[in-house]
């Protein structure tokens, strides 16, 4: 058992409470697709969010796409942060459940909110006041810049709801509630279609009014999330803060556990804006066309990211219960499933890339580009499934440096540097940087599995 809930012990929780995890415990494959299922609503309703602001930009040209495209690693960048910490925040809250420790939960969960608040505030002012900067260094041509800004600074005054939203969401995750989220996302989501054509075209406001209605959306989200948690108070965990005791040792461990996930996405995202850079030397068409087709992947993630999420409080959940086999075979299961539906997304991506784009873009290079990028991406999806079901599997044990490790490594060690020596000193074509994607997550996908089954072996030999 960790330090962690060595130092706090355990306290009663409530009988709905027990029952609740003890079923989790009893029955892993039931407990996967009941976690897992609300969380891919919710992620489909995040996606379509995404898919229709990109539609709807689409309609003013190819350069509001690239825009859109820069300012995207720039969003995942803040949003990855705060996705880290969460699930530091949800694998905490998980493990003290799982070892009767209900008031540490609680004071957990306390702490993820004052988290969101100052990461908040740090991300919204500090990337209003770099937003020139930002683009001019990530190589976007002046007149794309503008159109990024114009964006970006609206956007970014709305991180603060963005990221509150995402440690509500970790908060209740960790207590198995992943039901609630999934509503108030359907609620913003729904009113961010609304609003979108209204703020784009009926008011004129261009790609200005497709972030204020993102921003719109997400407050209101918030505000449910506030209702619910601290006026209605309906959820198992329960904020006191006259009661709150900060703990050094509890923000180590969410931080222990964050930190490395919040630096894996930071890659991710970092590796975006390189690719971006090296994509403009192709034209504002390829970078466009990359915004657009990175869009699908998000639609194959949905299922596979969903899993991975509803592992981490899972395996949380056996690991603080003693139950490790249990992590083993659910693991085994969840890799086997997810791989299935790979195959069939994938195959059906491959058929249908060129009618889906259209939705997207009418520009004939731009749906070269992009049908091309997917045609040779659906061939790596299984190993992309075995790297994101095993880096969530590794944060729900508690353990955020091997995620950040294999993605360091398929980021930065792989895909960017292949990318670069094909493209900038063999002056290989576009497709190449495609190939660099694809060599690196199957490097990725075939060290997880390896470096998962031997530390789970390790595992088990231990409590035996």
């Amino acid at each position: 058992m960790y330090p962690l809930l060595q130092k706090y012990g355990r306290t009663a929780l409530s009988n709905e409470k027990k029952n609740k995890v003890s079923g989790f415990i009893k029955n892993p494959h039931r407990a996967l697709w009941r976690l897992s299922v609300p969380i891919m609503l919710g992620m489909a309703v995040q996606t379509l969010y995404t898919l229709v602001d990109m539609v709807f930009i689409g309609r003013l040209g190819g350069e509001a796409i690239a825009a859109l495209s820069f300012t995207m690693p720039l969003l995942f960048f803040a949003i990855g942060i705060t996705f880290g910490l969460g699930s530091g925040v949800t694998s905490v809250i998980s493990r003290f459940l799982g070892a009767n420790a209900k008031k540490d939960a609680d004071n957990s969960a306390e702490h993820g909110v004052l988290m969101g608040i100052v990461f908040g505030v740090i991300l919204s002012v500090g990337g209003y006041l770099l937003r020139y900067s930002i683009f001019e260094f990530l190589g976007a041509t002046p007149d794309i810049i503008l159109l990024a800004v114009d964006y970006f600074s609206v956007i970014v005054l709305g991180f603060i709801f963005q990221i509150m939203n995402v440690f509500f969401r970790s908060i209740l995750s960790g207590e198995g509630d992943t039901i609630t989220p999934i509503r108030f996302q359907i609620a913003g989501t729904l009113l961010n279609v609304a609003l979108d054509p209204v703020f784009i075209f009926t008011l004129n406001l261009g790609i200005r009014g497709a972030a204020l209605a993102t921003i719109l959306s997400q407050f209101i989200v918030m505000v449910l999330f506030l209702n619910y948690l601290f006026k209605r108070k309906q959820s198992y965990i329960h904020f006191r803060f006259s009661e709150f005791h900060f703990s050094f040792t509890l923000l180590k461990e969410i931080f222990r556990i964050g930190i490395p996930a919040s630096m894996a996405m930071i890659i991710m995202s970092l590796g975006g804006m390189v690719f971006n850079r090296l994509l403009i030397r192709f034209g504002t068409e390829a970078v466009a066309a990359f915004g657009i087709a990175r869009n699908l992947d998000q639609v194959f993630s949905l299922p596979i990211m969903s899993m991975a999420n509803g592992m981490v409080t899972l395996v949380g959940m056996f690991y603080g219960a003693g139950e490790y086999e249990k992590i083993r075979k659910t693991w085994y299961y969840a890799i086997s499933r997810g791989i299935f539906i790979a195959i069939s997304i994938g195959f059906l991506f491959y058929l249908s890339a060129p009618y889906i784009y259209r939705i997207f873009s009418s520009e004939k290079e731009i749906l070269r580009i992009a049908i091309q990028y997917t045609r040779l991406m659906v061939f790596v999806y299984p190993f992309i499934v075995i790297s994101m079901i095993t880096g969530r599997i590794f944060q729900g044990l508690g353990r955020g440096l091997p995620g950040l490790i294999l993605t360091s490594l398929r980021v930065v060690f792989i895909s960017i540097l292949f990318a670069v020596f094909f493209v900038i000193y063999l002056q290989k074509p576009l497709h190449y940087i495609w190939y660099s994607n694809m060599i690196s997550s199957v490097s990725a996908g075939s060290l997880a599995f390896v470096w998962l089954r031997y530390r789970l072996r390790r595992l088990e030999e231990s409590s035996s």
